[in-house]
């Protein structure tokens, strides 16, 4: 058995030190080795844009000085807009409710008020 697995380490010794020799000249014919892509990549886009903590109005019917929800910065809901709101759902969570810390928020709300005025209901305890 130990002369098996002796051999099986001699091979695979072999087999990766001829592979190392084979993209090593690959790389010299200018060929990328394998399905690797050139490097470095021609198609460089700009970061995406941070999203903004400025208050948006949700729709028409708010008035203009009326900001109902705010835009979470970095997952965060900022000061003074603790009420954390899933649009897929439909469910806004407050703090101290039993899923409130892990709700990543979609929209951020002042008071329970303005979360129901949107069309949101309360998250079940």
């Amino acid at each position: 058995m130990s002369t098996f697995l002796r051999r099986l380490f001699w091979l695979a010794l072999l087999s990766g030190a001829a592979y190392a020799v084979y993209t090593v000249l690959q790389e010299r014919r200018g060929e990328p080795a394998g399905d690797a892509p050139a490097w470095p990549p021609l198609d460089v886009r700009p970061p995406a844009a941070e999203p903004s903590a400025v208050p948006v109005a949700d729709d028409a019917a708010t008035a203009p000085g009326d900001q109902r929800w705010v835009a979470p910065v970095d997952g965060v809901c900022p000061d003074g807009y603790p009420i954390k709101g899933n649009e897929s759902s439909g469910i806004y969570h407050v703090p101290g409710g039993r899923f409130y810390e892990r709700t990543i928020p979609e929209r951020c709300y002042a008071d329970e008020a303005d979360a129901e005025a949107d069309g949101y209901r309360r998250s079940k305890r």
